[in-house]
């Protein structure tokens, strides 16, 4: 186990966030391994690289060129090819033995991801193929949550972002943390299970409308919140930004479990690697978060030591938490 984790191992105090996971979740604590990138720790090696597969509707296009992405998270996705259909691509996807597909994409000047024109598409993907899938749908429409309520959707996801400033110097749009409300309860409204997610130091690297986001999360019926923290890519205008400090990163932590004491919180795919990870991790855990995915080395045996029973997962984390 590293350093990081060998630190802290002996402790036997437990933060308010872990007794309320326990009193309300179990010892059961999940990590995953989706098929977003190949991935392996010291402590386990997943059996396939590709059992959940991304895919993007629009290839490498996005209109708005957000400051921490700038189109590069969309890079290696799987896409569509010259006949636009998801169908054909989820079947070529399905033939080599993938079990469920993250379906997202860029979004349009208006925030929204083009689902309506795949809605069919969705619904004969788990009608006729079986398998699971996930949405990233942006901003939505009443026509676009009911589409995806008739399609059989398995889990809508949505970045809260509870900051005007961030919408529009971030993001490039001219919303509003209403606008984003608005889109989750449509979401919700419609019966789909919805899995917002919040990142952390988004703003250039410091915490502002995050707690705001965790608010507008609270007033929704959502079936699990996935966290995330700000991670700085090569060729982006935030490549050179400092992520928020541990101790907010985990102070956030402390605050959502016991805003949401009975909600699923995750610690999701994106996170600054090195000892970052890995000290992140353990607030993951220490802080009563019921899942990770791709955890850092140690992170497993860590969870272990403080009481808690892994179980492993080679699919997205918030999709996990999806009915089926």
């Amino acid at each position: 186990m590293s350093a990081v984790f060998e630190s802290t191992v002996e402790h036997t105090e437990r933060t308010e966030g872990m007794r309320q996971r326990l009193d309300r979740f179990g010892t059961s604590i999940a990590f995953y391994a989706p098929g977003l990138k190949r991935w392996q720790s010291s402590e386990w090696v997943p059996e396939r690289a590709d059992s959940f597969v991304p895919v993007s509707l629009t290839g490498t296009a996005c209109a708005l060129h957000c400051a921490h992405c700038d189109t590069r998270m969309l890079a290696g996705m799987a896409t569509l090819g010259p006949r636009r259909d998801l169908f054909a691509t989820a079947q070529r996807l399905h033939a080599r033995g993938v079990e469920g597909l993250l379906v997202t994409g860029g979004a349009n000047r208006t925030g929204s991801v083009p689902l309506a024109p795949h809605l069919d598409a969705i619904a004969r993907i788990r009608e006729q193929l079986g398998m699971r899938v996930a949405v990233h749908t942006g901003v939505v429409t009443d026509r676009v949550a009911q589409g995806l309520a008739r399609a059989g959707a398995d889990a809508a996801m949505v970045d809260v972002i509870g900051a005007r400033e961030t919408l529009r110097d971030v993001y490039h749009l001219e919303l509003t943390p209403a606008d984003v409300e608005r889109s989750l309860s449509l979401l919700t409204g419609r019966g789909l299970a919805v899995i917002p997610h919040i990142v952390l130091g988004l703003h250039w690297g410091r915490l502002l409308g995050e707690w705001d986001a965790l608010e507008i999360v609270a007033r929704q019926s959502i079936t699990a919140l996935v966290l995330v923290v700000l991670t700085p890519l090569p060729g982006t205008p935030m490549a050179q930004v400092t992520p928020p400090s541990l101790a907010a990163v985990t102070e956030f932590f402390a605050r959502a479990r016991a805003r949401l004491p009975e909600t699923p919180i995750l610690l999701g795919c994106a996170r600054p690697p090195g000892a970052y990870k890995q000290a992140v991790d353990r607030a993951a855990i220490d802080h009563g978060l019921n899942g990770i995915a791709y955890p850092a080395d140690g992170a497993i045996d860590y969870a272990r030591a403080t009481g808690l029973e892994p179980v492993f997962h080679e699919q997205c984390c918030a999709i996990g938490w999806a009915p089926r």
